[in-house]
């Protein structure tokens, strides 16, 4: 069918079209005023809207009027003629995640945090303002451009006010519809997690978890029973794995809620690229040189790690080329210094290490009555010798045998042995936290060579377009 020319629009010059659906087109725009700002242009033809879309049309208006947040598609104005209602949004020149996933086949661990952490801010006003997206997928996640890009939320048209769960008719994206939707029409906000779910199990392997020829099997393997099954060949970190897990949960009251998921490990929201990431990684940084200084090394290697754990993050926001040259040349300085702390600091921490070890041997011979508590010890000491290893493994070691030893000294009567377990589980803990923080300190370094690379392999898309 030829395509028709654009609508013509009050003060703005629309051009090439840039998308269509059900209801409208997208044109990219130009205002007509001396600024030549580019917008996006979303036309809705009139006789094209029934009552249902009508009203998912006013809502949209609604809900964007009173929203503005770095990582939700502004809508700038809105206006309308015999013929078309026209909201004017603002313009994302990277495309859609869709296409950016499939252009890479999938996407490196580290840029799919970014983007998530970026989805889950923006997921965060809307459930404080108990607004329910419940059409989230690649296709209406946008990116402001080809290099360094940032991610945006858009189209709102299925969007809800959810004061509560109730029943609601059938609304978004079959592959990315949440079970309850599809199963029972009787859901609330909790749908929006599992498409994130859905969302992050395509950026992650390349392809959705559920993709189907048709819908009778897209709706069996949806409601089906059989563990959700990652593809072999990429192995994701444990806690992308967790949130994973977590995300994909068929019921509802199993899935992970919004405070949690707004805390988890992988989502990190308190450490999201943004425009305070350098103020607080200065104000750290700096008392880390002040502990430095004075001697106090333990307390200017933690002070070191935090502030990195801001320094990183103000890296990935920069985007003039000069200061974020400069940037990557003090996280360097910084990693070192705290290595060069680190390296200092071993000897003492080997020391411990065999002087827990020799605790836990005496803790065993107080314990032969106990088995679940000498299996405990056991597994704790495989995990002090696993720290030079294997760190992520040491650290599940770790976590698995203080569950069970915090539970067995709840336990315990008072008397000795209550007390040198109390003891071995305080230092324990200690060396898990330490384990954490080194695992921190090495996925920093592979996040800014990560980086460097992840841009690279955009420099060199963009010359040979």
């Amino acid at each position: 069918m030829a395509s028709c020319a654009p609508p013509k629009l009050c003060n703005f010059v629309l051009t090439e079209r840039l998308g269509s659906g059900t209801y409208a087109t997208v044109y990219k725009g130009y205002s007509k005023s001396a600024i030549r700002e580019v917008v996006a242009v979303k036309c809705i033809a009139k006789k094209s809207l029934n009552r249902a879309a009508t009203e998912n049309l006013l809502v949209e208006i609604e809900i964007l009027k009173g929203i503005k947040h770095p990582h939700i598609v502004e809508l700038k104005d809105f206006q309308w003629d015999n013929e078309n209602i026209y909201l004017i949004m603002e313009f994302c020149a990277g495309g859609d995640l869709s296409h950016f996933i499939r252009s890479r086949r999938r996407l490196p661990e580290q840029l799919i945090r970014r983007f998530l952490q970026q989805l889950s801010s923006a997921l965060k006003l809307l459930y404080e303002q108990k607004i329910a997206h419940l059409d989230l997928k690649p296709q209406n996640l946008l990116l402001t451009s080809s290099t360094n890009p940032q991610l945006k939320v858009a189209d709102f048209g299925f969007a809800q006010y959810m004061q509560h769960e109730d029943g609601h008719s059938l609304r978004g994206s079959p592959l990315y519809m949440a079970p309850e939707m599809v199963c029972s029409r009787h859901y609330d906000a909790k749908a929006d997690l599992w498409s994130v779910g859905v969302i992050l199990y395509e950026a992650l392997f390349g392809q959705p978890p559920f993709a189907s020829k048709s819908f009778t099997e897209l709706e069996e393997k949806i409601l089906s029973k059989d563990p959700i099954k990652m593809p072999p060949g990429v192995q994701p970190s444990p806690e992308c794995c967790d949130l994973l897990y977590q995300l994909l949960q068929r019921r509802p009251q199993d899935r992970v809620c919004f405070p949690e998921f707004f805390q988890h490990a992988f989502i990190d929201l308190e450490h999201m690229p943004s425009s305070q990431s350098l103020k607080t990684a200065t104000s750290l940084l700096t008392r880390a040189v002040w502990k430095d200084q004075d001697g106090d090394l333990p307390a200017a290697l933690g002070l070191y790690r935090q502030g990195l754990e801001h320094l990183i993050p103000a890296l990935h926001y920069e985007s003039d080329p000069q200061r974020k040259t400069a940037l990557r040349s003090k996280v360097s300085e910084y990693i070192s210094r705290a290595e060069e702390l680190k390296a200092v600091l071993v000897s003492a921490s080997e020391a411990a290490s065999q002087q827990s070890l020799s605790n836990m041997e005496l803790l065993k011979a107080m314990s032969k009555d106990n088995l679940r508590l000498c299996e405990a010890l056991k597994l704790a000491s495989c995990a002090i010798q696993h720290e030079k290893k294997d760190m992520y493994q040491a650290l599940k070691m770790h976590r698995e045998s203080l569950g069970e030893l915090i539970i067995i000294l709840e336990a315990e009567d008072a008397g000795r042995r209550k007390d040198s377990l109390h003891a071995e589980v305080q230092h324990l803990m200690a060396r898990a936290e330490q384990i954490k923080e080194d695992i921190k300190m090495k996925e920093s370094k592979a996040s800014i060579m990560e980086n460097d690379a992840f841009s690279e392999s955009i420099r060199n898309a963009c010359s040979i377009q």
